[in-house]
């Protein structure tokens, strides 16, 4: 019998295998190519993705390697910044050295991943995670990241109800959104409704919120994880909605500014 963790890290296991299919038979010119984040390319994407995935397994086996490795990465930041001192290493490698670097990581996140338990607290870079909200970002993080690779490729990547996963940490992170900012989350209630790729409705919050966003869930996870302006969805919403749409942000790190209208651009 399986669980809810189970279930999620299977899921994330088939989100990263989506990718590397997308990956797997590009040339070296592809691995090369300017994605939509600035300054990064293909390679740039997936070496994010290695380097946090073996953080994660840091995290999960040795919560103390992990405060440790954090201090690391401010005090890198600090004199580096943050894309050299994470991607140095992966920009000397091959892109057939790269791939299988991030396979590699990806398998002992797998086996770390199957220690938890529904009562695990994890640290990460920012407010300490639940064990499913740690999974689920993994997963969100192997989606954005994803969908600025198959951007570039104009590659071919379906809609999963794995969605599910990264709309509901969308809706759990709008408090965050704010508070990254040093900002107060206005009063009022909002209920999210979202059509999952399959057809079903998905909602969070109460019935009788002060407003409603509604639409497709692939739309609202491509806002949520800044890589569409909410103008350039179907989404609905007031403007309580979207004041917190156009700031929302469902990852951890220092606050940041998602894509422009592509009609201002």
């Amino acid at each position: 019998m399986t669980n809810a963790l189970d279930d999620l890290r299977a899921d994330l296991v088939a989100e990263q295998e989506a990718l590397d299919v997308v990956v797997a038979s590009i040339d070296d010119d592809q691995w090369q190519l300017a994605t939509p984040s600035p300054g990064w390319t293909v390679a740039d994407q997936i070496g994010h993705l290695t380097f946090f995935d073996r953080s994660a397994v840091t995290a999960i086996t040795d919560g103390e390697k992990f405060r440790e490795e954090l201090s690391a990465l401010i005090d890198g930041i600090a004199s580096d910044g943050l894309d050299d001192f994470t991607l140095r290493s992966y920009r000397a490698l091959t892109s057939a050295e790269l791939l299988e670097r991030w396979r590699g990581n990806r398998q002992l996140l797998n086996e770390a991943a199957r220690t938890l338990t529904d009562g695990s607290r994890l640290p990460w870079y920012g407010p300490s995670m639940s064990a499913k909200s740690f999974l689920s970002a993994r997963l969100m993080e192997t989606w954005a990241h994803g969908t600025d690779v198959v951007d570039t490729l104009t590659a071919t990547r379906p809609a999963t109800d794995r969605l599910r996963h990264i709309a509901k940490l969308g809706y759990l992170t709008r408090a965050w959104s704010y508070g990254v900012r040093g900002d107060e989350v206005p009063q009022g209630d909002i209920r999210v409704e979202l059509i999952g790729p399959s057809g079903d409705l998905w909602s969070w919050g109460p019935d009788d919120a002060d407003e409603r966003v509604s639409g497709s869930a692939e739309e609202f996870c491509l806002v949520v994880t800044q890589r569409r302006h909410v103008d350039d969805t179907s989404l609905t919403y007031g403007e309580l909605g979207r004041e917190w749409l156009v700031r929302a942000q469902a990852f951890a790190g220092g606050p940041s500014d998602g894509p422009q209208p592509r009609g201002n651009t």
